[in-house]
Formats: C-alpha cells, structure tokens, sequence
C-alpha cells in the first residue's frame, strides 16, 4: 500500500490515532485518518511490525516544509565570517602588483629601437593646488649601446637602457644658468659586481613650476594644464639632442596625461639651439571625483536635516522635546567642516556653492532653535506662576524678618511673632494650604459675621435620621 499524506499546517490539534478505537487495527487506523488538500504534509509509513497485523505502529513523521530559526548568536557568527572573507578577498587585490613592468619599460624599449639618445623620465610629480606649484623630478636616461655608459645597462627594467656617457648640461625654460649637470665620472663603481650605481642627487634633479589655478573653484572637475622646455649642453657648449621626456601618468591625487614634441630656439647671434617641450595636462581621477561627490551630497542632506529639525521643533511645546534637535544640529555644525577637509586634496575653504551656503544655513537653524527653547522656557514660567491677588502679592513683595536668635532683641522677636501670626491667619501653617479667596466674605465690612457651622444638634432638630438608626 503506497503511503499518504496528512497536512501539517491543517493537523488537528489532537491526533486522530489517539481516539481510535481498540478494535481497529494499525493500518486501519491509519486509512481512516482524514486527508486535506493544501498546506505541509507529514507522511505516515506504516511500518513492518503494522503490516503483520502488530498491535503497536510507529509512525514517523517527516515535514517537508520547514523554517529554522536563526539565533541571535548564529546572525552575528554569520555576519563576522562574512566581513573576514570580504576583508581577505580586498586584500588579495595587492598581491602580485610587482609583477606587472616597470612604468616607463615600455618607452624606452621603444625609444632604443626608434631613436637612440638622452631620455629624460619624470619620475615623481608634485601638484600642489594651495601653494600652487608643480614639482616635477627628472631622472637623465640614455638608450643604445652609442650612448649608454657601460656597466649602467638594466635601467627601469630595460636592458637596452642606462646612464648616459656624456657629461652635460641641463636647461629648464629660459634659465640662463644650468638647472642640473650631469657628470658620468662621478657615478661610482660597485666593488661586488663591478657594475656602475645610480646615486640620485647625481643622476636626477627637480624643476619647478608655478601652477595656473584660475579652475580650482570647480573642484572637483577642475583642470590644469602646465608647457615646459628643456635642452641638453655639453661641457663644449655642443647641443644634445634629447629623445624622449615623458612623466607617471598616476599620482595619489591627479591624473596626468604627458605628450611631449622635437623644438628649436633661435638666439641672439642666429644659431638654432635644439630642446624638448612638454605639454602637461592635469586632472582629478574618476574615484576621487566620485568621493567628493558623495561628500559634497552628505553635506547638503545634513544642512536639510536642519531644517527639518527647525520645522519639527516649532510644533513641539516642551523643552526636553526640543534639547535633541538642537543637540543634533550642533552636531551637524561641527561636522560639515570635517566633512570638507576630508575631500581628496580639497582646495582651501573658498567653495561658494557649498561649504558657505551649508554652513549659513546650518548656523541660522541652530540659532532658531535656541530661540525656540527660550521662548518654551518662558512659556513654562508664565504657566507656572499661580495667579495670586494683587495684595497676596504685594504681601511676598514684604521681606520677611529672620528668625531671631539669642541675641535678638525684643523688637525683633515682636517682629518675628507678628509674621508668624500673619501666616497662621492666612491658612499657611494648613495642610493643604488654604486660600483666602475661599473664605466667607461679609455683606457688610463693617459689621463682623461668622461662619455658619451645622453642628448634629441642628441636623437631628431638622427631623434628619441616619440611615443606621433603629428607626429603620
């Protein structure tokens, strides 16, 4: 017989086996058990003990449709084992990114091939927007076997590439005296291999440059752009002929994109003076734009938030309702400054469409809301302040005298009786506290009146009973 399915979710609360009758065998307990159409099931397979007729079944239930609840723990395990694999899986980003060439490998496998000669190779640049300069430095390279000296082959990972063999002078722009010199018998020898040593303060030099900042208000899509020329003199005064002047095209901040031409200068006795130029175009890469974007946003949404805390506090009536608004947009008052300097090398704080503006109208909603608080203050202390007669509160405006001591002599002990006696009369020294105003006032003020007082007499002289009397 094929088993059947019973309904989880629809199982009655009591078991159907459970009411069977004694007389009822397993199996045909089990075909008597009602089936519904939806839901879970439990299948219910008779076992071997029930097909031979045995008076005892073993039902086994197995559910097929099942939740299983996650504990608090299990989620945090989870959630910790799911940040290590992240951090690891970010972390193998940095392994093996020695193995791709060197950056100007490239250039001079080409520069060898195309046209041997000096190199010059930028190797570091310095762009500083606030001083604002660009710094860039020069390592002097030479390619092909004419022009390398020997023992100084391998140079940026180019075995066709080296120091160059000619002593020289180097000319940045129009300086008339020699940025750098060159002077290959002062580059020293190793007593290991024999092979020549780059020292750089011999082989490199700096040239600087002022910077047009005249974009930097569009920061972060602000551009520069910088044109440069440099030539090469022998000792001999003969002009060298320089092949190639190429800079990184990656900083931590800028992108840098380099081209550089063949040029000539003219000078005053008519000879032609050949030098290299540089053309250098300047901009932010595309992640730190997108960083500062999001900052830029963050900043707005938290001067919205100021506002909106000045529209919500303005329908509130209590103080304490009010003290985390303003909380928050003090907050948010020292924050966006924060939030400014972290911008990937921002320029100074002269940004007209959003640090100012964010920072007037955070400034002018934490200022509504401390006038907000004052004026809930006041309110408070009107509200609580008992409306007392005018001569009650002329009474408090009297300054009462100390409780005497000692010493005091017997004008201040009158005194003092005297303003005791006063508070008695008033009903001060009464708990609660009475007020005159409740007191039976005379129709006639010259003419004394007392105070009705229906005493039992009078109430068992009216004909009035107790309800507890045996009259009843």
């Amino acid at each position: 017989m094929p088993p059947f399915r019973i309904p989880l979710l629809t199982q009655p609360r009591h078991s159907f086996n459970r009411l069977r009758s004694f007389h009822l065998s397993p199996k045909e307990a089990a075909m008597a058990a009602p089936q519904a159409p939806t839901g879970g099931t439990i299948t219910l397979t008779p076992s071997k003990d029930d097909q031979e007729g045995s008076p005892q079944s073993v039902i086994s239930p197995r559910p097929t449709n099942m939740a299983i609840p996650l504990r608090g723990s299990t989620i945090v395990t989870l959630a910790a084992v799911a940040c290590i694999f992240f951090v690891m899986c970010i972390s193998m980003a940095f392994l093996g990114a020695d193995v791709d060439d060197p950056v100007f490998k490239s250039a001079l496998d080409t520069v060898a091939q195309t046209s041997p000669g000096v190199v010059l190779l930028g190797e570091s640049v310095d762009v500083d927007v606030d001083e604002p300069s660009i710094t860039i430095r020069w390592s002097i390279a030479a390619c092909g076997n004419e022009f390398m000296l020997p023992g100084s082959a391998d140079l940026h990972g180019s075995s066709l590439c080296g120091l160059p063999s000619t002593a020289m002078f180097f000319y940045v722009d129009s300086d008339t005296n020699p940025t750098a010199t060159y002077d290959p018998s002062e580059i020293p020898f190793s007593n290991i291999t024999g092979a020549r040593r780059s020292i750089q303060n011999l082989v490199q030099f700096d040239s600087d440059y002022v910077l047009d900042v005249h974009e930097a208000r569009l920061y972060p899509f602000d551009t520069y752009f910088l044109s440069s020329t440099i030539r090469a003199v022998s000792f001999d005064n003969q002009t060298i002929s320089i092949r190639k002047a190429a800079t990184i095209a990656l900083t931590s901040s800028f992108d840098i994109y380099t081209t550089d031409l063949e040029s000539y200068s003219t000078t005053s006795n008519g000879t032609q003076e050949g030098s290299r130029d540089i053309d250098m175009h300047v901009s932010r890469p595309s992640s730190a734009r997108l960083f500062t974007l999001m900052l830029f946003a963050g900043s707005w949404v938290l001067t919205y938030v100021t506002i909106g805390h000045v529209l919500i506090a303005r329908r509130l009536t209590e103080v304490q309702s009010v003290l985390p608004h303003l909380v928050s947009s003090g907050a948010i008052l020292i924050a966006i400054p924060q939030l400014r300097n972290s911008m990937p090398d921002a320029p100074g704080l002269d940004d007209t469409i959003g640090y100012f503006p964010q920072m007037i109208v955070v400034v002018i909603s934490t200022s509504i809301l401390l006038l907000i608080i004052a004026a809930r203050e006041l309110d408070s202390i009107r509200n609580l302040a008992p409306a007392m007669p005018a001569r009650s509160r002329a009474s408090q405006l009297i300054r009462a005298p100390r409780t005497p001591t000692g010493k005091a002599t017997s004008m201040e002990i009158a005194q003092y009786e005297m303003h005791r006696i006063l508070k008695q009369l008033r009903g001060e020294f009464v708990f609660p506290p009475v007020n005159p105003s409740h007191r039976v006032q005379p129709s006639n003020p010259f003419k004394t009146s007392h105070r009705r007082v229906k005493t039992m007499s009078k109430i068992m002289e009216a004909g009035e009973v107790s309800r507890w009397s045996d009259d009843e």
